[in-house]
């Protein structure tokens, strides 16, 4: 008698309760619409970090009360719980004013300037767009607004700030989402009378939608009458933090500019030296299939983008030659074959990194394996 015959009795009864499972969801479903419904009329923030973090502990022990890995349960809410949120997404969302707002985004047209014009409107606001086809329509726009945003490449930004400020109305917001704030801050209060405001989305344009995402604020000229907007970014589920432009600046310099040429490095000795990608996977750990799919989804990417966010500023082009500078060390341990240089250099960044690493290691532990689980 084969196993599908012995087990057939419990694969219908599996068959059955999966059934049931996505019928519980489907409910949950309906539930959550009302619920966001509800919090629209009310101008409730579509994530509340209290609500969920109250809601996953509960989980993890009534999954634990019935022998369930609490792990794994809380694995499964938090998935159930960011399918709600991007849901979310094609509805309408609480508006952080009673009055409506005119928001222009310069390069609307681009993948960030789409994204928020998208959230815009699904908040009762007037989202409109400039771009290099229709800069003419600025004369009409500009007395309408109470917001302006620059959403252009690095290379433009001062130029675009430069060239729309002198059209705007003194008491619109001139804001701006580049990724360096120093020098964009400077250039909005150099050329324009009124508010200014720093903003940096500290996401991609292919979120599915902006819960948990952060949003960086940096204070410029009356930056209190952003705070609507700023309201409107926790209403769309954001975490939102206000920051020194100088101190963003400097950050941003390791997190993205070492970081995507590090990417570059990686990928040109792999070109260099022959080594296929898609041949690797099949020799690769799951800690390195991640690693070369982190590198990997750079090259998915514009080349100029990354160009200039890479090239962006001086300060970030002398810490790329310190990091080759400081890499000509390590290569005299390869040299010299000195591995015990190498355990005290690991050693020494061990100290340095203290209980970050221990967090590190739980964190890509738990990506590694889902990764393993999802692709392998």
């Amino acid at each position: 008698m084969s196993d599908q015959h012995i087990l057939k009795d419990q694969r219908s009864e599996i068959d059955r309760i999966d059934k049931e499972i996505l019928d519980l969801l489907h409910k949950r479903k309906e539930v959550v619409q009302d619920v966001l419904k509800r919090k629209v009329e009310k101008q409730l923030p579509v994530f509340v970090a209290k609500r969920e973090s109250e809601k996953t502990e509960s989980f993890r022990e009534e999954a634990q009360k019935r022998g369930l890995d609490p792990d794994w349960a809380e694995d499964f809410l938090r998935m159930v719980m960011a399918a709600s949120r991007a849901a979310q997404s094609a509805q309408t969302f609480p508006s952080s004013t009673e009055d409506t707002k005119h928001i222009l985004y310069v390069g609307g047209e681009g993948g960030m300037g789409k994204l928020y014009r998208n959230f815009t409107e699904h908040s009762g606001h007037k989202a409109y767009s400039i771009d290099k086809g229709n800069w003419y329509q600025l004369e009409e726009i500009a007395p309408k607004l109470d917001m302006a945003i620059i959403t252009v490449p690095i290379n433009i930004t001062v130029d675009v700030i430069n060239r729309i400020a002198p059209k705007l109305s003194p008491d619109t917001i001139l804001a701006d989402f580049t990724s360096n704030k120093a020098e964009p801050l400077q250039a909005m209060l150099d050329a324009h009378p009124g508010p200014v405001v720093g903003l940096h989305p500290m996401h991609g344009p292919d979120v599915p939608n902006l819960s948990k995402q952060l949003m960086v604020i940096c204070e410029g000229r009356d930056s209190g009458k952003a705070e609507w907007f700023k309201k409107q970014c926790v209403l769309w589920g954001m975490r939102v933090i206000e920051a020194n432009p100088e101190k963003h600046d400097h950050v941003m310099n390791l997190v993205q500019g070492l970081r995507h040429f590090v990417a570059l490095l990686h990928g040109s000795f792999m070109k260099e030296f022959d080594l296929n990608p898609s041949e690797m996977l099949d020799y690769s750990s799951p800690i390195y299939r991640a690693e070369l799919m982190m590198t990997g989804r750079i090259f998915a990417q514009d080349a100029e983008l990354y160009a200039d966010i890479v090239f962006a500023n001086r300060e970030r082009r002398d810490l790329l030659l310190s990091f080759f500078n400081h890499q000509k060390k390590l290569m005299e341990m390869v040299e010299n074959d000195d591995k015990k240089g190498f355990v005290r250099e690991f050693e020494a960044v061990t100290d340095f990194f203290g209980k970050f690493a221990s967090q590190a290691l739980t964190e890509s532990s738990y990506l590694i394996n889902r990764l393993a689980d999802r692709f392998s």
